[in-house]
């Protein structure tokens, strides 16, 4: 098995079989690594963060979670998990949410950007990009406001977390850029698929 590196604050796009695993590993620990998946066969159907959260009934997804498309089809299984704390609630990062929430003024193009760059050879367009999975990333939630905080990841140099494809699908994944994910360290994201 060949470990693939993402490098810091870039993405990349590949096929993933139905039965394949997925590995995402943070080797320097505290990276976040956003993931999207579409068919293979038809990628109007892609990882749907809304179908996921409701037939959950819960917004911590870890080992043996079902992570839906948008027609309610098992997209990915997560078999193992050596966090347990990732986001389901926030979309890719883009140039737009460094210019509005940070003021940046050159702002990097983010997850977003790179996804639409990875996905584009597979004929999927940035409007068809969903809120990711976001992999090591800890977002917490109070219970009584609702008001939404991102904390620096829970996740150790060396962790990962596994997927099973339960379809043929195209995965998008990045080494996130935004600062605040990440504990204001940009760092790499490695994969292996098997």
């Amino acid at each position: 098995m060949t470990t693939q590196t993402i490098l810091p604050q870039s993405g990349t796009a590949f096929v993933l079989r139905k039965g394949q695993r997925l590995t995402v590993i943070d080797p320097q620990g505290q990276q976040v690594s956003d993931l999207v998946a579409f068919n293979a066969d038809d990628t109007d159907e892609w990882l749907s963060s809304g179908r996921t959260l409701d037939y959950a009934s819960k917004f911590l997804l870890s080992t043996g979670d079902i992570l839906y498309s948008n027609r309610s089809n098992p997209m990915l299984v997560i078999e193992r998990d050596d966090v347990g704390r990732h986001d389901f609630l926030l979309a890719p990062c883009s140039k737009e949410m460094f210019t509005k929430l940070y003021g940046h003024t050159e702002p990097h193009r983010g997850c977003f950007g790179n996804l639409a760059e990875a996905l584009a050879p597979f004929g999927i367009n940035p409007d068809q990009i969903p809120t990711a999975f976001n992999v090591f990333m800890n977002v917490q939630v109070d219970g009584t406001t609702g008001a939404l905080s991102v904390e620096p990841p829970l996740s150790r140099a060396g962790q990962s977390t596994t997927f099973v494809a339960q379809m043929d699908l195209v995965v998008g994944l990045t080494a996130c850029s935004a600062g605040l994910s990440n504990n204001f360290v940009f760092k790499p994201i490695d994969f292996e698929v098997a």
